[in-house]
């Protein structure tokens, strides 16, 4: 991190400063400590891919300003390395644990996001997010690394696969409504009146704000919050998306950069699939 950027930016030197925990991608994330008595929080892109997705991130906290996001309060793209500087939440508080009041902040919150007009530069066709929508189909095309995994056996795959693409299909990920589509327990946090606060803005986009609450869900459960049913019923296609995309996912090797994704991926069809099955009257595996 270059501290000399940092205090030009915010107008203080920095006295202090400290890693950030969270996160799955190597991009260096920093609280600092000015000498003004102010702190911020400092994320910086490591590598060609972090580097992308910051500045992404960028471009939507420049275009967005919503009480649901933290503060944005500087930002520079040199080099390879663009840095983004935000309030920060190192003092509100992070879930788990959950309570009612929690979740249901979180679900105004979501409902919030999903009435704000989305970004004129951003693409109506939801071609860049379409991606989410095709894990059935590539299990289809390569149902291996989901099979090595040992959670379902072939002869399930088999006979569960026709009604998981019909109903799972990318189309369900269309839609007209600004979604966050990173929504997990841990790209949230809560101020002191108890509002929720989305981090994590990379994969912002148009498309069905319903698969911005399901993908919330399967955290929840494991975090022990209800069952994905009691937050959202009638959701089968979005559940059926959710599940293909941790099931065509979680079987494949270990990311170098993020070696802690797989299993977490796993975590998350624990839930999501059971909930897919259960929406379309599959058996469970």
């Amino acid at each position: 991190m270059d501290e000399a950027r940092v205090a030009e930016l915010l107008g203080s030197p920095v006295a202090a400063r400290g890693p950030a925990t969270g996160g799955y991608t190597p991009a260096e994330r920093w609280v600092v400590e000015l000498q003004d008595g102010r702190s911020a929080f400092v994320k910086v892109a490591v590598n060609d891919l972090t580097a992308l997705w910051l500045r992404k991130e960028i471009r939507v906290y420049a275009d967005l300003r919503a009480p649901y996001m933290p503060e944005l309060l500087g930002w520079a793209d040199e080099g390879n390395r663009p840095m983004l500087i935000l309030e920060d939440l190192s003092a509100c508080a992070w879930p788990p644990p959950w309570t009612p009041e929690r979740i249901e902040s979180v679900l105004a919150t979501l409902k919030a996001v999903a009435a704000t007009s989305p970004l004129k530069w951003m693409d109506p066709t939801s071609a860049d997010v379409a991606w989410i929508g095709e894990g059935w189909s590539e299990v289809a095309e390569d149902p291996a690394p989901f099979l090595a995994t040992g959670i379902v056996s072939p002869a399930w795959l088999e006979s569960s696969l026709p009604a998981l693409l019909e109903a799972g299909s990318p189309s369900v990920v269309a839609g007209d409504r600004l979604c966050h589509f990173d929504v997990r327990s841990d790209n949230m946090c809560f101020r002191a009146d108890g509002s929720a606060v989305l981090v994590d803005w990379n994969h912002a986009a148009i498309g069905n704000a319903k698969l911005d609450v399901a993908a919330w869900l399967p955290s929840l459960a494991l975090e022990g919050g209800p069952a994905p049913e009691a937050i959202l019923p009638d959701a089968a296609p979005e559940a059926a998306v959710l599940a293909g995309y941790f099931a065509s996912r979680c079987g494949l090797p270990p990311i170098p950069d993020a070696p802690g994704v797989r299993e977490i991926q796993k975590g998350q069809l624990s839930v999501a699939l059971p909930w897919a099955c259960r929406a379309l009257g599959l058996p469970i595996p």
